[in-house]
């Protein structure tokens, strides 16, 4: 599934992880330039403030249609 990042970055969710340290659910996450990431499950799918609107974090965008 694809995610866009409130700033823009579109990113590819690779999995749902734990980790290990304290047992955190956390999600690992591809960006268009190959790197990857982890970041707490309740983090990535919070909501934040930008000029006084609350949005998704990470909003999902809509699958391509088939042909």
């Amino acid at each position: 599934m694809r995610y866009r990042h409130y700033k823009g970055g579109v990113y590819e969710l690779v999995c749902e992880a734990v980790l290990e340290a304290d047992h955190t659910p956390v999600m690992v996450y591809r960006g268009e330039d190959g790197r990857v990431w982890v970041r707490p499950k309740d983090v990535f799918f919070e909501t934040v403030e930008l000029d006084g609107a609350r949005l998704p974090r990470f909003a999902l965008m809509s699958a391509p249609a088939l042909p």
